[in-house]
């Protein structure tokens, strides 16, 4: 009963920060057997060290609760171990002892912020800050139940400066947000209230690398990356160059002359940990059936572009996914080994249409699919591990095409850094199926290409040829790393170029539910396809909106929007579709029939039903209405006479 009694003052002087008088009391029960052993713990922080007082019979909670007050922490989003090299972690629990741990009296323990948490109270400038009172934003929000923050505090960003490209609207959306990665409150290790956090459950940094393993996430996005180096500080990124710097008067021009000042610097390549697109999502399967169909009438491997917008991606934090709404397949002459790009002369119009609807050129796609059993459907597996991902042509022209499409960064010293354009490979996968995979160069493998570095070998496609210096153009020296016999790091020559080193991976998916920007049913032609079969006419056309459930459906897609902008027959000036195009893009089906009673639609589609020799088009509905053989005017198929110019209704047309 003694020691029970004994223990009890103990703690009440140890809460009231009494050190004499529990030496006092210790030292009178000196050569008495007691059931706990009174300690003092160093714990050494960011912001010094301090002194605790415990007892080897206390849980280690209990040690957690006497840091957070000795050093007047905001919160508990801390960690403690038993060495500086934080392998021996002394975790929270309310059943192990100090005892337990292997602690001694005058041992010192090491406090390490979780996360880069902020622990100790920043100073501030500002007097007005420490007179606010609690009623204020800085009250906790008072919960009945357990979830996530909303807090918004984000983390300082600069403003573009003048005169700097526009940003795009996902990344100034992703700005706004703060990206912390919130976790609930965890019933079995959370000792605090609702409103309180601790190790367990406090927000997670967007590039926690944990995190990423754990939900199988690859790379970082662009904006986790922009969030991890900046850390509240300013930073400007600046894309690699490989030429000379312009403008040296110091010796003669190249090759007579260079010195250090404008030699470009050796590139060192390394695996880029973040990547500016996230995901690619298509918004139907039929948009790839689609395009694949020419695969499959001819045997011939085929290319488009992608024509869609960025949004934001839910599952990556601060992640951006390419939404792909449309495929449009420029001209080109193909074969089973090759394809060759002509020159568009709608590629304007195409840009002009998809402006319109709100889309734009995401990437592109292209297949590599060989047949091996035509009754099973099953194709070749060609790509993978053991043979290449994307080739070294196919990784030049994928820089090529990111460099054509730059994305605006307000951190840049050029307002551009690296690019959201995508690439997608159809290809077969090791279950012998066709099967998408997405990839992006990283920016080293772009500045390569953009300055002529990179050259494409003919016997190993997945090996590159770094080009050689010549009187032309000098090339800096380029080196990649990889581990020798005895497990070291070391930097090899890149005359040939893994190209594995320039890929990051990108998932591509198709959408679930949700209203797709264009009908998922389109059954007209796509566009430049040199198929009997496959070509764009007037009967065509009229035979697509004869199957479609309603004109809106059938005027929903690319190819007939462009079909109608370009046909030979009458063509359709962007003035007179604009209506058509925002009624597409608002899913207005009103507005869609009030631009077809317009007299130029009205024609075409006239023109459409007399070239099929069908008697009239099919309305919403399905119903049969009678075109007037005077005005052309759509009529009811009830009415006996025309309502516009009031003639009898007669089956000419």
């Amino acid at each position: 009963m003694s020691s029970i009694i004994l223990m009890f003052l103990v703690r009440f002087l140890q809460v009231n920060n009494s050190q004499q008088n529990i030496l006092i009391i210790l030292n009178w029960n000196i050569g008495k057997s007691l059931p706990f052993v009174f300690q003092l713990l160093r714990v050494q922080s960011p912001e010094g060290t301090a002194r605790v007082e415990v007892l080897d019979s206390d849980v280690t909670a209990h040690l957690f609760e006497r840091i957070y007050e000795a050093l007047n922490l905001n919160s508990f989003a801390f960690t403690l171990h038993k060495d500086r090299q934080r392998k021996e972690e002394i975790t929270s629990s309310k059943s192990r002892q100090l005892r337990d741990c292997g602690l001694c009296h005058g041992d010192m323990i090491y406090l390490n912020p979780v996360n880069g948490a902020v622990l100790f109270e920043q100073s501030s400038t500002s007097s007005e800050t420490h007179r606010k009172p609690l009623s204020e934003s800085s009250r906790p929000v008072q919960s009945s139940e357990p979830g996530p923050s909303t807090s918004k505090v984000t983390l300082p960003i600069p403003p573009p400066p003048p005169g700097a490209p526009e940003e795009d609207e996902v990344d100034l959306q992703l700005y706004k947000v703060s990206g912390l990665i919130e976790r609930q409150r965890d019933e079995k290790l959370c000792r605090h209230n609702l409103n309180g956090k601790c190790v367990h459950c406090t927000p997670l940094e967007p590039w926690d690398e944990e995190y990423l393993k754990e939900h199988n996430i690859k790379h970082m996005s662009f904006h986790s990356y922009l969030r991890k180096i900046t850390s509240k500080n300013f930073v400007s990124l600046e894309e690699l160059s490989c030429k000379i710097k312009p403008g040296c008067r110091e010796h003669p021009a190249w090759p007579r002359g260079i010195c250090s000042k404008c030699q470009p610097g050796a590139v060192t390549l390394m695996r880029q940990p973040y990547r500016h697109t996230d995901n690619v999502l298509f918004e139907h399967a039929n948009l790839v059936e689609r395009f694949l169909s020419y695969w499959r009438a001819t045997g011939h491997q085929r290319l488009a572009w992608l024509y869609g917008q960025y949004e934001s991606h839910p599952d990556v934090p601060l992640g951006i996914r390419a939404r792909v709404a449309a495929i449009y397949e420029p001209p080109q002459s193909s074969s089973r080994d090759c394809i060759a790009l002509e020159t568009d002369p709608r590629e304007e119009l195409v840009q002009q249409i998809a402006q319109r609807l709100g889309l734009r050129r995401v990437g592109w796609i292209f297949t590599d699919l060989v047949p091996l059993d035509v009754s099973k459907g099953t194709v070749k597996h060609i790509r993978g591990v053991d043979t290449h991902f994307l080739s070294a042509q196919e990784c030049i022209t994928a820089g090529h095409y990111q460099n054509l499409h730059p994305s605006a960064c307000r951190h840049a010293a050029s307002g551009y850094f690296g690019s959201k354009f995508v690439t997608v490979c159809v290809s077969g996968d090791s279950s012998e199926q066709v099967h998408l995979e997405g990839y992006q160069v990283s920016g080293q493998c772009g500045a390569l290409v953009r300055d002529r570095v990179l050259l494409p070998t003919r016997d190993a496609p997945d090996l590159a040829y770094v080009r050689d210096s010549s009187e032309h153009q000098y090339v800096p020296d380029v080196y990649y790393k990889e581990r020798d016999e005895y497990g070291n790091e070391v930097g090899v020559s890149a005359k040939r170029l893994p190209v594995a080193y320039l890929l990051v991976d990108v998932p591509c998916g198709v959408a679930v539910g949700g209203p797709p920007t264009f009908g998922a049913t389109a059954t007209f032609p796509p566009a430049n396809r040199p198929l009997q079969q496959h070509l764009q006419t007037l009967q065509a056309l009229h035979r697509h909106i004869a199957a479609s459930d309603s004109f809106l459906e059938a005027m929903s897609d690319l190819h007939v929007l462009l079909y109608l902008a370009s046909n030979e027959a009458l063509a359709l000036g962007m003035e007179s579709l604009a209506p058509l195009l925002d009624a597409v893009r608002l899913r207005d089906g009103d507005a869609a029939e009030a631009w077809r009673a317009l007299p130029s639609a009205a024609t075409l589609l006239h023109l459409a039903a007399a070239d099929t020799g069908a008697e009239g088009v099919r309305a919403e509905g399905g119903r049969a209405v009678w075109t007037c053989a005077v005005c052309t005017f759509h009529n009811p198929p009830a009415a006996a006479s025309c309502d516009m110019c009031a003639m009898p209704r007669s089956d000419a047309l």
